[in-house]
């Protein structure tokens, strides 16, 4: 017989959940608000590298806090809300690097962006546990 874990408060559960997904989307748009910046891989394509670590890491964070706080029973549906919201938050955040002197917005940078988030959430479904 196994026991539930005791019922969270909504501070807890904003503070141990959210608040990182919160504090990684100021991050990557604090890197995005840079101008001229560049890749820290120096080969060709490293900067797509880069996208896909970046936004793999907001995937992650993503799906573990759906997981734990909207009580969605399916892992498939979390991974699909989080690919399609974080697909919408790339789409913003490629929209406001074009605004950025010496940043260019590119479809192929947010392709990657996507790709990042697939594979976290094909992690993320191999290891969910229910």
């Amino acid at each position: 017989m196994s026991e539930r874990p005791p019922r969270r408060t909504f501070f807890q559960l904003f503070t141990l959940y959210w608040a990182p997904v919160l504090l990684y989307l100021v991050v990557i748009f604090a890197l995005s608000a840079q101008p001229n910046l560049q890749a820290p891989l120096p080969f060709q394509n490293g900067d797509k590298v880069c996208h896909m670590l970046e936004y793999g890491g907001l995937g992650f964070l993503m799906a573990r806090a759906l997981r734990a706080n909207a009580r969605i029973a399916s892992p498939a549906r979390v991974a699909l809300i989080v690919v399609l919201a974080g697909a919408a938050i790339a789409a913003a955040d490629e929209n406001f690097q074009g605004l950025i002197p010496g940043r260019d917005s590119s479809v192929y940078d947010w392709m990657a962006d996507v790709t990042g988030l697939v594979f976290a959430q094909i992690f993320y479904l191999v290891f969910a546990r229910d």
